[in-house]
């Protein structure tokens, strides 16, 4: 493929330039993939001639190529409840999200489901998530056969839950986990598939069952942990009554050995400096959920906190409280988060963190996140004219940067004009 080509290849920092050596971009680049593999990337009239004489030019000069965006932390069982009015976390829980998920018990529901949140991510350019299913094992089974399919790199898990919800919902408490080892042998490192356990929070899990959790992480040290921490303050005074040997809400995670360089936990908006630095020294990572804090009242992350201790941050989604699957919606709630907290998001900074920032907090650097010879060949083909008026901003950029941020701020699923993984087109927007 021929076109305009950014990449990272390092943390660009925060100021306004990025740091020397982050940044790879090739304004008439040449990006040559085969057998699902990326083989070269450089300058088009560098590349030309090592090409195979057979081979097909794809010409996207008026385009720009970047590695596929990576949402850390979403729920696919609640789709259809995105945009519904009026609650904050727990509330919002028991009203929309427990009910939805029931649905998720009958199989057909989830493989119709995972096939629709797959189109909408492949249409947003989010190439890899992190993804949590309901706690019925079929809807995991559902979601990962139609990800195989279409030959995707994605994360899920079944939820781990034994307590306070509704009936059809819990598991037995150490039944969900030998649920949860069945699929775990069934798929996790089949073709380009991973498996997280997916306790859902620590108040819907008994210590019996987050111990056992724990147990499995032990077993395999290649698995992943995905679940929420200190997102609503209601929450917190929860945690604190149902867990009252435990010091804080970090705790009652460590102690059942679920903190690791595998482990997100989604939102830690109400985190001491100290909880920060414990997550930092084991490596574990924050799933920063912008749009979702908001619309949850949930509060305003204080990412400089979080990077001034070394903790690792990833940038997700969070639907269905999320108000936008699209990477480009994360960070332009990001950057408002961020102006609020006096913390600007410089387009070089989500840009990053939307692709290898993700990519290696979540210890899949070695696969996906940047575009370069030996990696998968995921990669988003954007338009950055796509709309009148991004057209009419995008007239008056000057440079790279300007562009950027025009995109991270104007920019929706428009923008995105093919979706490409595993070297094979998954998306091309329609007329």
């Amino acid at each position: 493929m021929r076109a305009r080509i950014l990449s990272f290849d390092s943390d660009p920092g925060d100021a306004d330039s990025p740091r020397e050596g982050s940044v790879v971009y090739h304004q008439d680049g040449a990006l040559w993939w085969a057998n699902g593999r990326i083989q070269a990337v450089g300058d088009y009239t560098e590349l030309a001639p090592r090409l195979p004489a057979d081979i097909s030019i794809i010409d996207q000069r008026d385009k720009l190529v970047m590695p596929g965006f990576i949402d850390s932390h979403v729920h696919y069982v609640q789709l259809e409840i995105m945009a519904s009015y009026g609650r904050q976390l727990l509330d919002w829980l028991n009203e929309y999200t427990f009910p939805e998920e029931c649905r998720f018990a009958q199989f057909a529901h989830a493989e119709k489901m995972a096939d629709v949140f797959l189109d909408e991510l492949m249409r947003v350019g989010t190439t890899t998530a992190q993804v949590f299913c309901s706690s019925h094992p079929n809807s995991v089974d559902a979601f990962f056969t139609a990800a195989q399919r279409r030959g995707l790199c994605m994360l899920a898990g079944k939820v781990l839950m034994d307590r306070h919800a509704p009936d059809t919902l819990t598991d037995d408490t150490l039944g969900g986990i030998r649920d949860s080892e069945r699929l775990i042998s069934d798929w996790h490192g089949t073709d380009r598939l991973g498996y997280s356990v997916t306790p859902r929070f620590a108040p819907t899990s008994t210590r019996t069952q987050l111990d056992a959790a724990g147990g499995l992480l032990r077993n395999d040290s290649s698995l992943w942990l995905q679940t929420h921490l200190s997102e609503n303050l209601g929450e917190l005074d929860w945690v604190a009554e149902l867990f009252p040997d435990s010091r804080d809400y970090l705790e009652v995670y460590e102690q059942s050995g679920l903190v690791g360089a595998r482990s997100t936990f989604a939102h830690g908006i109400h985190l001491d400096d100290g909880m920060r630095q414990r997550l930092a020294e084991r490596g574990a990572n924050i799933a920063f959920c912008p749009s979702s804090n908001l619309f949850l009242g949930s509060g305003l992350f204080d990412r400089r906190a979080a990077r001034d201790t070394g903790l690792n941050l990833t940038l997700a989604s969070d639907i269905g409280a999320g108000t936008d699957l699209s990477g480009l919606a994360t960070l332009k709630a990001g950057y408002q988060v961020g102006q609020l907290r006096g913390q600007p998001l410089t387009a070089w900074a989500g840009f990053h963190a939307l692709t290898l920032g993700n990519a290696q907090s979540l210890s899949l650097d070695d696969r996906i996140g940047r575009l370069a010879p030996g990696m998968e060949a995921d990669f988003v083909v954007i338009d950055l004219f796509a709309s009148p008026l991004l057209a009419r901003r995008m007239s008056r950029c000057q440079t790279l940067a300007e562009e950027l941020f025009t995109l991270m701020m104007l920019g929706d699923d428009r923008a995105i004009y093919e979706t490409w993984a595993g070297g094979r087109l998954q998306h091309r927007r329609s007329a």
